[in-house]
């Protein structure tokens, strides 16, 4: 089950880029340069994770693909609109992203700061616009994604992550930032497939959080080992950024060996969630691939 998973993700790639492609407005759509900044945030790479956890809890809860589609390209809606906000001069300044310019480089700053805006509210128009799904299930598809990302989200944790420059943090004041900024929007792709499946018994639920906020705080450990390990064209941003801002990371406050062993206990605690759920091995192997990438 887990080698067809993985043999899906061209699927569940295409079905996400034409859902994106679908929600976006036309590049020769008025205002133009705004709409082609849009695209640009959107079409310029990436492994679709987010979106590839939705699917992968969906099958784990036997939910059709059509009903997981609007969930996964609203969610890299945000997600994209967070990147953009990232790269700015304002916060960390980066001129690459996904190996090519970010887009305030592409555009200018201010095209930059529009689309990022306008990528927000078309992602809640997409979780209100659903086919076949009751409206109090949408209210909390948009309640969910709207408190992953807000002051309490991932907004939050940028924000904490600014302040956070120079400074010697605790290992839980910097996982808890790490749950803010990278791990509730993780954490909300696994529960959005679970707001929409028809019936969850509640060990699923408290099985399924518990997987995401564990996923969710590895991925931003690995993130940080990539950009002391990695190289700038395999990790398509600018290697070494977090050392040049001054960031507290993982590895710049506890060392290469601490992150590594971090992460590895913390995959094992997403997998050991996964126990009570009956088919979970899409799950499994996706939690190994994004734990284990770069490796």
């Amino acid at each position: 089950m887990a080698q067809k998973f993985k043999q899906r993700i061209p699927d569940y790639t295409r079905r996400i880029e034409a859902k994106l492609d679908a929600v976006l407005p036309g590049s020769e759509e008025n205002p133009v340069r705004l709409h082609q900044a849009m695209r640009y945030a959107i079409f310029n790479g990436g492994k679709r994770v987010r979106p590839l956890l939705v699917y992968a809890t969906g099958e784990c809860l036997g939910v059709p693909e059509a009903l997981l589609d609007s969930p996964a390209a609203a969610i890299e809606l945000i997600h994209a609109f967070s990147l953009v906000h990232d790269d700015l001069p304002a916060m960390d300044d980066d001129d690459l992203r996904r190996g090519v310019p970010t887009l305030h480089r592409k555009f200018d700053e201010a095209t930059a700061i529009l689309a990022a805006d306008a990528m927000q509210p078309l992602a809640f128009a997409v979780l209100a616009d659903i086919d076949g799904v009751a409206g109090d299930v949408r209210a909390e598809l948009v309640k969910l994604v709207a408190d992953a990302c807000g002051s309490t989200g991932m907004t939050g944790g940028q924000s904490i992550d600014l302040g956070a420059e120079g400074c010697s943090l605790e290992a839980a004041e910097l996982e808890h930032m790490f749950a803010l900024k990278t791990g509730a929007l993780i954490r909300a792709s696994v529960m959005s497939a679970s707001l929409l499946a028809e019936s969850v018994p509640p060990e699923y639920s408290v099985a399924l959080d518990g997987f995401g906020r564990a996923i969710g705080l590895a991925f931003q450990i690995r993130d940080d080992l990539l950009d002391v390990e990695g190289k700038t064209e395999e990790i398509g941003k600018t290697a070494g950024s977090d050392e040049r801002m001054n960031k507290a990371t993982y590895p710049a406050l506890f060392g290469i060996a601490a992150s590594r062993r971090r992460c590895d206990e913390l995959l094992e605690e997403g997998l050991v969630h996964l126990d009570v759920l009956p088919e979970a091995t899409a799950l499994r192997w996706l939690a190994r691939f994004i734990v284990d990438r770069g490796k």
